[in-house]
């Protein structure tokens, strides 16, 4: 199919999102009833109810852009034809083993971070009775993806390579929280520690490969695809993903709070920030010193120090010349591939990120 039907297809799909988000959550509910009665372990009320409680509480409440990206990609991988009621349940499956893998990660982080709140509530572990046994629910959640799959994949002759994905993915993503947190250990804020190839390393492997790579290769499996056939798709989708990740970073500094819908943090939280490892390489001695003595501190003229001096070295056009720059490298990559039902796929994930505002 053409770019123009691709994109034409991919409109069509977000006016039946409602529909699709209403049936993807209907999945939701049958993948937590298997697992709440999954006969390998003998539940009792409490253990149940405890599951039940925390499943709702850290899988469902996200946007699902990862998990509802499996069902678009296998549907524009079908040329558009509409899938069976048994492979839309399959996708949604896979779709919500990525939103159980996130969930995982996002409950195991914010113990490691010592964050207070996520999707704007307080985290699983600051709840009342729950506390440091949020490790061991996040180790439940990881458990609970291979259930999942054995349940409604054994039978697939991709079973084995789903297997081996997610346990790829799961171990990049956790060697990028790692190169995360020891590029700054706690009392060592150090910005001599960051460049733009730690920053380009910490997203490639903390969010690159689950966000961007794991809902397409999943959906390319259940297409028949073997997935060492598109090494170049899966290039194209982590440059996207640093893509994403750099406008997040621009976004947290620059974007107006009530469209983005948070007030950024990421000067105070000392994080290592495209913006930041920018400056570094933009700004001479006088402003290196502005930085080393503002960055990373809770207090409001420091912050705004660290703003002014952003704005100084013009830090919005440099973002806006990266954006411009990696669009075209992104379009250009997907235009030399060879599959059109491939290239439809990238385009969509493309469409959804150019240019976004929150």
């Amino acid at each position: 199919i053409s770019s123009f039907s691709a994109y034409t297809y991919f409109f069509s799909l977000c006016v039946k999102m409602t529909d699709l988000k209403a049936k993807f959550l209907e999945v939701y509910c049958v993948l937590k009833s298997d697992l709440l009665e999954d006969p390998a372990f003998e539940f009792t009320d409490d253990s149940r109810q405890w599951v039940e409680k925390m499943l709702d509480y850290n899988v469902p409440g996200g946007k699902l852009n990862r998990g509802l990206s499996v069902i678009d990609s296998l549907s524009l991988l079908n040329d558009g034809k509409e899938l069976s009621p048994d492979e839309i349940f399959k996708a949604s499956a896979l779709g919500w083993c990525i939103e159980w893998l996130q969930a995982y990660f996002l409950v195991l982080d914010d113990i490691m971070d010592g964050s207070h709140t996520r999707r704007g509530q307080p985290c699983w572990y600051k709840l009342d009775k729950v506390g440091m046994i949020a490790i061991n629910d996040g180790i439940l959640l990881r458990n609970h993806i291979t259930r999942i799959l054995k349940k409604y994949f054994r039978p697939e002759p991709y079973y084995v390579d789903l297997l081996d994905l997610f346990n790829e993915v799961e171990f990049q993503t956790a060697s990028g929280q790692m190169i995360d947190l020891i590029t700054t250990l706690a009392g060592e804020k150090d910005l001599s520690k960051y460049s733009l190839s730690i920053h380009r390393r910490i997203v490639q492997y903390k969010t690159a490969y689950y966000s961007f790579y794991l809902p397409v290769a999943c959906a390319l499996l259940m297409a028949g695809e073997n997935l060492d056939n598109h090494v170049d798709v899966k290039k194209i989708l982590i440059d996207m993903g640093i893509y994403f990740q750099v406008q997040d970073d621009y976004l947290d500094c620059f974007a107006d709070p009530e469209v983005l819908g948070k007030i950024g943090t990421d000067i105070q939280d000392f994080k290592c920030s495209w913006l930041v490892v920018k400056a570094l390489e933009l700004c001479n001695e006088e402003q290196k010193k502005i930085l080393f003595e503002n960055y990373g501190k809770d207090d409001a003229a420091c912050i705004a120090k660290i703003k002014a001096l952003y704005n100084d070295l013009k830090l919005e056009e440099v973002f806006l010349e990266y954006e411009k720059t990696s669009y075209e490298k992104l379009t250009s990559s997907i235009a030399a591939h060879p599959s059109k039902a491939v290239q439809a796929v990238l385009l969509s994930f493309l469409g959804k990120i150019y240019k976004r505002q929150k």
